[in-house]
């Protein structure tokens, strides 16, 4: 649900309310037409209410609210303008002590009388809204926020949003579009609140290339903004635009906007497949060595992989070895000894090997064919043909390991060594 915060005007504003100043106020109607605030005449309450209208609002400036409340409930109003203004303020009041429901209960009375003058009538719908949306009294409070709008004949590109908050938690998804779009067509600068309705809304909607457009609308108009960058190549990724988002999260990350481990992550898996492997690696260890991402097996053996897929042979070997160390994971182990094996280092590579067995692994004659091809490589063909033999025994590498077993004794004759 929308962080929903909206400032109770204080009871001074309030009486002497002024509509100059609301940001992006556009005029509805034709000069040549009179608008109803316009045409609303002011009127003056009676005489023996307005003693208690001075008297109350002298308690509520010198900080007794609950001296002002009493007050005016002593009124005893008769006149239907006297009433509606007497309810006015004890609105305001009540909100002021935060008594939300009373306050709205009393704003009602004067909105429905519809009498005040316009001024006051107008802050009085105003704030009659703004409290129905504050306490979550969402699909009462559009209409008012219309009714402010067409009694004072002006669009407010705030009064939209707040409509379209209404909307959002009524989850009208097409209506939240519409009055963003209403908003951001009058606003004298880019509103990001009601640009992240029109996205909230597509999202919603599961509408992402639309979703897309706002967000290539906003990270050019909100530069600063780290999360827009990181939901713009989200959004390509979800999308399989796998190009551009690598882009984005590589400009993200060149700016500094990328501050968690699942970012750095995505980022390195991305450059990884995009052929860049090396930097991925480099990357992603950075920000291990920084505490960042955590060192536990996943993150090793990633790690471990972007080397791998670079052909850093070395340092590929040292972090399957790291990725097993932490977690006794036998496959890691039987990763290292290849990678070491592969690469010449046949001793490391051996004691590797040996460890995925003792560790365990679902197919043992994997680690066994690797041993033999290990210490045929230290042409010790005695212990390359034993472990050959066990290799032949494991239904994965059976035809494998039985296709070295002649090649070893044939090399173990010449070598005159007796198997």
């Amino acid at each position: 649900m929308m962080n929903i915060s909206v400032k109770t005007t204080t009871i001074a504003a309030a009486l002497f309310f002024s509509l100059a100043g609301n940001l992006a106020i556009v005029p509805i109607v034709n000069a040549a037409d009179k608008c109803p605030i316009e045409a609303r005449k002011s009127k003056a309450v009676g005489q023996s209410v307005a003693k208690k209208v001075g008297k109350s609002f002298k308690a509520y400036q010198d900080g007794d609210v609950d001296e002002a409340i009493a007050i005016l409930l002593e009124a005893n109003a008769k006149h239907d303008f006297d009433k509606a203004y007497v309810n006015r303020m004890l609105g305001n009041f009540y909100a002021e002590k935060s008594q939300m429901d009373t306050a709205i209960k009393y704003l009602k009375k004067a909105v429905d009388a519809d009498i005040l003058g316009g001024v006051d009538h107008a802050a009085t719908v105003r704030l009659y809204a703004d409290l129905l949306i504050q306490e979550k009294n969402f699909k009462e409070s559009i209409p008012q926020y219309y009714r402010w709008m067409a009694f004072t004949c002006k669009e407010d590109a705030q009064v939209y949003r707040r409509i379209g908050i209404a909307y959002s938690e009524q989850k009208n998804w097409n209506k939240v579009l519409e009055v963003a779009n209403k908003g951001l067509a009058i606003s004298d600068k880019p509103d990001k609140g009601l640009y992240q309705m029109k996205l909230t809304a597509y999202f919603n909607q599961k509408k992402y290339p639309e979703a897309i457009a706002v967000l290539e609308t906003m990270v050019p108009l909100f530069q600063d903004d780290k999360r827009l960058w990181v939901q713009l190549a989200q959004f390509y990724l979800m999308t399989e635009k796998y190009t551009k988002s690598l882009a984005t999260y590589d400009l993200a990350y060149k700016n500094g906007f990328l501050e968690t481990s699942g970012n750095i992550t995505r980022l390195a898996q991305l450059l990884s497949q995009k052929g860049s492997p090396y930097r991925a690696a480099k990357i992603y260890e950075k920000h291990m060595k920084s505490g960042l991402i955590k060192k536990d097996e996943k993150a090793f053996a990633i790690l471990a992989g972007f080397y791998h897929n670079a052909k850093e042979l070395t340092e590929a070997a040292l972090y399957y070895g790291k990725a097993a160390d932490v977690s006794s994971n036998g496959k890691y182990y039987l990763r290292q000894g290849r990678i070491l094996s592969l690469d010449g280092q046949y001793k490391p590579a051996i004691v590797a090997l040996k460890k995925s067995l003792d560790a365990g692994i679902d197919h043992p004659g994997e680690a066994q064919f690797e041993l033999a091809l290990a210490y045929l490589g230290l042409k010790q063909y005695k212990s390359a043909y034993s472990r050959a033999t066990l290799a032949a025994n494991d239904k994965k590498t059976a035809r494998s390991a039985k296709s070295y077993l002649s090649y070893i004794k044939e090399k173990a004759r010449v070598h005159n060594v007796t198997l």
